[in-house]
């Protein structure tokens, strides 16, 4: 029995029960919540529903928990129930539908986990997004772990998530970037505000090699051609560095082609149309304020040219008449402006802000030998994407950027990962898919089948204390992918992948599963085997959401 099955058989009991004794049941919630308890003598789940709903009742919420746990106790599957406290009510599953977990595990499979919950929800997921002037730096890197899991999270949920890179081919840090190439091209020093680092020469020389008279051009064609290839080769360098990184994009949106295409002028006619833009000093405002941002924005700046945000409002548009439901922007640290701001956008066009999600990430820190890493060798002042890889691999950098909440600052201990121990969360959770990997070969070399008929197989034998510990946490998979899903927060994933790392070892150390010597193989030792394989097989599982390998050796 599920939690999710079991949830439904506490909220069906109760309805049988207010209806014995002519209470209303509209009080009872759609879904009600069982969870597992704390201390594990309190017994496998637990469930306030009494708490919930008996007052609005008029019921005493203990009393009301004496009832259900009353009834419930003589449910199939429930082997007791208790109540505790004002009228939490504990419960204790019976083995034999306990181990139906594993049961479903091993039927769904790659599948287990998945649900349905945003089926039909077309989602534009917008992350890193890094200007084409330099290589994808740390800030950036985090995004490109965890926009891909948040991606692969929503998915498991049913959405259909188009993966999108905001391509910035347009506005002041494109010419500075233009600006670098030529210096370094014709050997001068980088300019004051330009971009510094041996890629800036690596990328010169290629504009060289693909156009060798450049430099003899009319100083505007000159400059077109250093940022017409330049920008192209430094693109083409980020695009490979995310899909080695395993992250890879469905849709690479131009902002320069908003401009091209008459889309920002059209954008701001609408605006002015409904009278969302008003001119004062020369410049056009969105009124902005009045739907929520702290001031009004300049759209149209007093020169004529199109403030930065003049793009964002006609992106936006633009994903709208794509057919997006629901636009998530994954913007750096120094963006929070941009929440009420784009939510504002959506406003004026009379359209739902909360089509509009903006999620903000904070800092990344590498450490080594206990002092901050500063300095990249490619880069000259920042540390890249690249930098953290061959440092650690894309497994490690992957993990270590996903598992931390997005909102909160992250330090990055490079000795850690590349240890092989248990000190290091990504090496603790795919040794133990090696680790259970190991036991069903060895089952093979045996010859104890592990893929047979689960109705031959007899799950109530999986009682141990151990065995129950590891099934309740395999039951918790799906809800937990539902709340990753659910709050946009990939790092649930990992951190459950954590947990159930420990529970397995602590099976594993306690509960013998294959026979030693001439013993045979029982019933118990092909339950243990099926209670491995679907350890496995959600590990497998979560991972795979993470963009992270599960190796069948270590």
């Amino acid at each position: 029995m599920t939690p999710a099955a079991l949830a439904d058989l506490v909220r069906s009991t109760a309805v049988d029960v207010l209806t014995s004794r002519g209470l209303d049941t509209a009080v009872l919630p759609e879904t009600v919540t069982v969870e597992r308890p704390r201390n594990p003598e309190h017994g496998d789940y637990a469930t306030n529903l009494a708490l919930q709903i008996g007052r609005r009742l008029g019921v005493n919420p203990r009393e009301l928990a004496g009832w259900l746990a009353e009834a419930l106790a003589t449910r199939q599957g429930v082997a007791a129930a208790e109540v505790a406290g004002p009228g939490f009510l504990n419960l204790r599953l019976a083995a034999d539908a306990q181990g139906q977990i594993v049961r479903e595990v091993r039927a769904a499979g790659e599948n287990y986990g998945r649900g349905a919950r945003y089926a039909g929800l077309k989602v534009n997921l917008e992350f890193v997004s890094a200007n084409p002037t330099g290589p994808i730096h740390l800030g950036g890197t985090r995004w490109a772990a965890v926009g891909d899991a948040l991606g692969r999270v929503l998915a498991a949920q049913g959405a259909e998530v188009t993966r999108e890179y905001y391509f910035n081919d347009a506005g002041a840090q494109i010419d500075r970037f233009v600006r670098s190439l030529v210096a370094a091209a014709k050997g001068e020093p980088t300019p004051e505000d330009g971009y510094g680092g041996a890629y800036i020469g690596d990328i010169a020389a290629e504009v060289l090699r693909h156009e060798p008279g450049a430099l003899d051009l009319p100083e505007a064609e000159r400059d077109e051609t250093f940022r017409r290839v330049g920008v192209g080769l430094m693109f083409e360098q980020i695009k490979k560095s995310l899909h080695d990184f395993g992250t890879d994009f469905d849709v690479y949106f131009h902002e320069d082609s908003l401009h091209k295409s008459g889309a920002v002028e059209r954008s701001v006619e609408e605006l002015k149309k409904h009278g969302h833009l008003y001119e004062a000093d020369g410049a056009w405002w969105l009124r902005s304020s009045e739907f929520g941002d702290d001031k009004d924005r300049v759209v149209i700046k007093s020169d004529g040219a199109p403030a930065y945000i003049a793009g964002d409002i006609a992106y936006l548009r633009d994903k709208r008449e794509r057919g997006f439901d629901l636009c998530i922007y994954m913007l750096g640290a120094d963006h929070h402006g941009y929440v009420a701001r784009l939510k504002a956008v959506a406003a004026a066009f009379d359209d739902d802000p909360n089509v509009v999600e903006v999620l903000i990430g904070q800092m990344v820190n590498l450490v080594k030998d206990g002092k901050p890493v500063r300095m990249s060798k490619r880069a000259g002042t920042v540390v890249t994407l690249e930098d953290l890889v061959e440092a650690v691999g894309v497994d490690a950098a992957r993990y270590s950027l996903i598992r931390s909440s997005v909102d909160s600052s992250v330090d990055i201990d490079l000795d850690l990962l590349v240890k092989r121990s248990n000190e290091n969360p990504v090496f603790y959770v795919q040794y133990a898919h090696a680790r259970i990997s190991s036991v069903l070969r060895a089952a093979k070399d045996l010859g104890i089948p592990v893929d047979v008929d689960l109705d031959d197989v007899d799950f109530g034998l999986l009682a141990h204390e151990r065995e129950g510990d590891l099934i309740r946490t395999l039951g918790e998979y799906p809800k937990i992918v539902a709340s990753a899903a659910e709050l946009r927060e990939p790092h649930r994933v990992a951190r459950y992948l954590e947990t159930l790392a420990t529970a397995y070892h602590k099976f594993y150390d306690t509960c013998r599963v294959l026979p030693q010597g001439d013993e045979p193989a029982t019933p118990l030792t092909a339950a243990r085997l099926q209670l491995c394989a679907a350890t496995r097989q959600v590990l497998a599982n979560g991972l795979g959401l993470l963009g992270v390998s599960a190796p069948e050796r270590m």
